[in-house]
């Protein structure tokens, strides 16, 4: 898509005022930045518009529809992660985990999309979710609103491509994230798909200087590419329960290398 947002005045000034990095790196990060909320926004857009469709069925009743939409409407949202962390209230109401709260799934506290999940695949019922789901459906409006009028930090943008992936690496692996359901190969094709864009808007940056780099962390995106690539299924993916142990230390190991990859690109980039 061209660029059709920039950066506010303020938010320049922040990016020249930061001591992290030389006034030319912040000049030279201005459109970049730019084009990732561009392109954050548009998934933030599609996020409530996914998350409405899934609510809508939770509220609904409809168990069978409520399970299909379940990934899907989270992709989304996992692609942006490093940004909607900012936002720690709405992160922890929209995707904390049970093991996040004392007691687990009892704990009143648990909310968002994997309480949802919980009821679904372990209930197989939307009884008592309503609720839930009127409040997952208001924390990502409230989350779409607070990204509008945010200025990105450029070390936390470019500091996401590496955090995709190391939390990938560090807790998804084990399949913790999606326990229920067993999608989470979607969640990590997202967080791939996320940490992706954001080194292809810094490409121009340093791809003069940082030729041999690139290639490396290209050939890493590839090879994790063709992984998921395997795993395929219609519009998605197989349940993570197919992969063997095998599977998964093959898949770890390229995230992980590609995790190490990317860590460095902060420093490339002035942000150190």
């Amino acid at each position: 898509m061209k660029l059709t947002h920039s950066l506010t005045a303020a938010g320049l000034a922040l990016v020249l005022a930061s001591g992290a990095f030389a006034r030319d790196a912040a000049l030279d990060l201005v459109e970049p930045l730019a084009e990732y909320k561009v392109y954050v926004t548009e998934k933030t857009e599609k996020l409530e518009a996914d998350v409405t469709a899934f609510t809508s069925a939770v509220k609904a009743g409809d168990v069978e529809k409520a399970k299909a939409l379940f990934a899907p409407s989270r992709t989304s949202y996992e692609a942006i992660e490093p940004i909607a962390e900012l936002f720690g209230d709405l992160d922890a109401s929209i995707d904390s985990r049970a093991d996040d709260h004392e007691g687990g799934e009892a704990n009143p506290d648990f909310i968002g999309f994997h309480r949802i999940e919980y009821g679904l695949w372990v209930k197989n019922s939307t009884e008592g979710l309503a609720p839930v789901a009127d409040k997952l459906l208001a924390d990502v409006k409230a989350l779409r609103a607070s990204i509008a009028d945010l200025t990105f930090p450029p070390e936390k943008v470019v500091g996401g491509a590496a955090a995709l992936m190391e939390e990938v690496a560090a807790t998804k692996i084990s399949g913790e994230e999606d326990r229920y359901s067993r999608t989470d190969l979607w969640d990590f094709r997202a967080n791939f798909d996320g940490s992706r864009k954001i080194v292809e808007l810094v490409r121009p940056l340093i791809e003069k200087k940082e030729a041999t780099f690139l290639k490396t962390v290209d050939a890493n995106f590839e090879r994790i590419d063709t992984i998921l690539s395997k795993y395929k299924q219609g519009e998605g993916y197989v349940s993570y329960e197919k992969l063997t142990d095998g599977d998964r230390k093959t898949l770890s190991a390229a995230v992980n290398t590609l995790a190490e990859d990317l860590s460095k690109l902060r420093g490339k980039l002035g942000l150190d």
